[in-house]
């Protein structure tokens, strides 16, 4: 059955105030619920969009592509007619190897394509992907700082960013045990040492009675539901699915569903957690916030996943309840792409057209402003 209470804290008295402690409690069981429901939505939503998507975007991707690589080799053997000027020519070289290379993230296998690409590159179709990934390596040390460590293995856009994210977590872990142990070391004189020492044994402190609370109260839970103790099967069969709950819980190290396990079991109420000794309050804290910070780590992994799975912008905010809104923004896109891949086809069979479009791209290239960005 659902909880019968709720574990948000409320003032004893109308008119009293929370305390810091209290207040920062609700915040974070406020944001962990939040956490929760959003990395079940990704959870729950991406296998549906995964099914969607296959069945009505792949297939005007696919048409898309199909256009694209007509008119690409159209646009090829126009070319071999000798009738167009250096500039035309470059131009046209640059259209064909861009858009090559993109056909060819989805069809790395088609030898043709490959041939084409290399024709109009001047490099084949490995080595250009190696150059970009390394020069994306090396822009992005150079503008963070980061080390991402030598080109070995990194072989997709996937490897990069993994391997970035990594790094950079690394970084961050490098730095605070730097900061930590200069501290330590007594950088600051020995008063700040003595400072460092004590509030290291505090920590240390903290740390093992944030373990004794989780402990205290998965016992508690243990002794309540324990099948064993249970002669009728139906309220054994059920205890039994509610310890299955608890010992995940304390695996994870989940303070807050074993909280409600025990509102759900009515071992406590909120009375309880309002009662409870500051001290108590502030190491529920502490492993509450730990608790949020591995919760926004496995969304931001989920969302990562979903964003290089379906080739989504990483810039693009997307939220996992509203997954149909972005199919239908996929689809029209694709359509659109469909549609402008047939008018390049029509087009090329009027030379007068093309070198007009030619000259075209050649102008706008000339008026883009440089981004820094890689298209991989």
């Amino acid at each position: 059955m659902p909880p019968s209470h709720s574990l948000r804290i409320v003032a004893a008295k109308a008119g009293n105030t929370l305390s810091a402690d209290h207040k920062r409690f609700n915040s974070l069981t406020q944001q962990i619920a939040q956490s929760r429901r959003k990395l079940l939505a990704w959870k729950d939503n991406v296998l549906s969009f995964r099914q969607i998507y296959t069945e009505t975007i792949v297939p005007l991707q696919v048409e898309a592509g199909r256009e694209t690589r007509t008119w690409l080799f159209k646009l090829d053997a126009l070319l071999a007619t000798g009738k167009w000027s250096k500039a035309e020519r470059t131009t046209a070289n640059q259209i064909v190897a861009e858009a090559a290379s993109q056909l060819l993230v989805a069809h790395a296998n088609d030898e043709e394509l490959k041939a084409l690409f290399e024709r109009h590159a001047g490099v084949d179709f490995e080595t250009d992907r190696q150059n970009i990934l390394k020069s994306v390596k090396d822009l992005t040390e150079a503008v963070t700082g980061v080390d991402l460590g030598d080109d070995k293995d990194l072989n997709t856009q996937e490897d990069f960013i993994r391997r970035m994210h990594k790094s950079f977590k690394a970084q961050i872990q490098a730095q605070e045990a730097e900061a930590s142990a200069r501290v330590q070391q007594g950088h600051r004189g020995a008063a700040a040492q003595k400072r460092a020492e004590q509030a290291q044994q505090r920590r240390e402190q903290e740390a093992k009675l944030v373990s004794q609370s989780i402990r205290e109260i998965y016992r508690k839970l243990a002794s309540a539901l324990h099948p064993d103790r249970e002669s009728d099967a139906v309220r054994r069969n059920e205890k039994t699915a509610m310890m299955q709950r608890v010992n995940q819980a304390y695996a994870a190290n989940d303070l807050l569903s074993l909280l409600e396990l025990q509102l759900e079991i009515e071992q406590i109420d909120a009375k309880h957690i309002a009662n409870a000794s500051a001290r108590q309050v502030k190491h529920y804290n502490r492993i509450l916030a730990e608790q949020l910070e591995e919760l926004r780590d496995e969304i931001e992994l989920e969302e990562v996943r979903f964003m290089l799975e379906f080739g989504i912008d990483p810039g693009l905010k997307v939220n996992p309840a509203r997954l149909g809104d972005l199919l239908k923004d996929m689809s029209y896109a694709a359509r659109n792409e469909i549609t402008m891949q047939q008018q390049i086809n029509r087009m090329l069979d009027d030379v007068g057209a093309t070198k007009r479009w030619l000259k075209e791209e050649r102008r706008r290239e000339r008026e883009r402003p440089p981004s820094g960005e890689f298209f991989f």
